[in-house]
Order: C-alpha cells, then structure tokens, then sequence
C-alpha cells in the first residue's frame, strides 16, 4: 500500500497543528483578531495569489500530460481571471485600494514563502510543486473545516471575518480542495519511502512558512 496526503500531514504533525490552529485562526474565528493584522494579511495575501497564480504558470511548463497541462492552466486562469479580482474586492471593503495593493512592498514572510514555493518547484518535478503548495491548497480549506467544529468560533455578522470562513468553506473551495488531494493521493501512491522522505521535507518546510504568515499578521496589529 502507498503514501497518501495524511502520511504527509502525519510526518510534521506539531507543525501541520501549529498551521491550523494558529492563534492567528482561532482569533479570526472567534472576531476578535485585531484589525490591523487581519488588513495587513490581507494585503500580503494579494501579493501571494500574484506568485501563486505564477506557481500554476510553472506548473503548467512542469507537465507531462494533458490533463496536468489542462489542470496548471484552469488552476491559473481561476487565479488571474476570478480570484484576484474577488480579492481586491474585498480588500476594498476593508479600505485598501487596487492602487494602494498595486504599490505594497512584500514582507519577509511572503518573499520567504513564495519564493520557497517557486524554488521547489523549479528545482523539482510537478510533485514537489504541488507538495509545497498543498498547505495553502488544503490547509486553507481544512481550517474551515476546523474552525465550524469549535464551539467558540462566531458567525454571522457578529464575526467582521465571518466572509473569509464563508469562503473557504464554501462548496468551490472545498471541491478544489477534494480534487487536490485526489491528485495527491495517486500520485504519493507509487513514490519509495526515500523520495516520501523528500517530499515530508518539503512539505514541512512550506508548512512552517505558512505558519510565519499567519504571524506575520499578529506582528502587525498595529
């Protein structure tokens, strides 16, 4: 029997645990996170659907077939076409500009962690690309998920963050994110224990790197 995704999770369970139930995320779901953070992650936020949308690009160069090729290219067309423009959106509810996104300086925590994903990707094949993207593709759905199972998590509008849980929770996301780990499960199926090994290092280090943003937003609650 092969690796599935949970054999990742498994192999960094601390950090894996450290991502979900960030002070960061429990904050938001309960709506008392300060405002600052929130907008500041945000904002850095725009700046990582930029490189994640240029992540799918790569993905898109790193397939061998014809379904990764279609699946790199609705993965960046969902990005450039719909979700940046959905992000700027709701950056606008919040008082951000397109202009004043257009012109943010990338914090360190973003430049670390988008450009570990782009590097990964670059140096390995269209498996470790997905690996190091998988803590955002599936984590982000999986602290929904987390987050609707706690008692003290608000909704409504009693929550100023109740649209983001909404969004991740929501039908789309989670599809994409059953669709992701399909993909993953089939392709860890037929790796050797020495390339698993590889790959729980890759996915324990992007793992930590989320958790940096997530902190990142706490650091500047100002």
């Amino acid at each position: 029997m092969g690796y599935r995704f949970t054999d990742l999770t498994a192999a960094c369970q601390d950090d894996w645990r450290a991502y979900i139930e960030h002070d960061f995320v429990r904050s938001l779901g309960a709506g008392t996170l300060a405002e600052g953070a929130f907008r500041h992650y945000l904002q850095q936020d725009y700046l990582f659907l930029i490189h994640f949308a240029r992540a799918y690009a790569l993905a898109a160069y790193k397939s061998r077939t014809l379904a990764d090729l279609r699946q790199a290219h609705e993965g960046l067309k969902a990005i450039v076409d719909v979700e940046l423009g959905l992000h700027v959106g709701y950056c606008r509810e919040w008082g951000i500009s397109e202009e004043a996104l257009a012109s943010l300086p990338e914090a360190r925590a973003t430049l670390a962690y988008t450009r570990y994903v782009l590097d990964t990707g670059n140096r390995g094949d269209l498996l470790d690309l997905h690996v190091a993207l998988a803590p955002c593709l599936i984590g982000y759905g999986e602290i929904a998920n987390w987050l609707n199972g706690r008692q003290d998590t608000v909704r409504g509008e009693a929550n100023p963050y109740d649209a983001w849980i909404a969004m991740y929770e929501g039908e789309e996301f989670q599809s994409a994110m059953r669709a992701e780990l399909e993909w993953l499960d089939a392709r860890l199926a037929d790796v050797t224990p020495a390339r698993f090994q590889e790959l729980s290092e890759v996915f324990r280090d992007a793992t930590r790197l989320e958790i940096d943003f997530w902190q990142m937003g706490l650091d500047r609650a100002d």
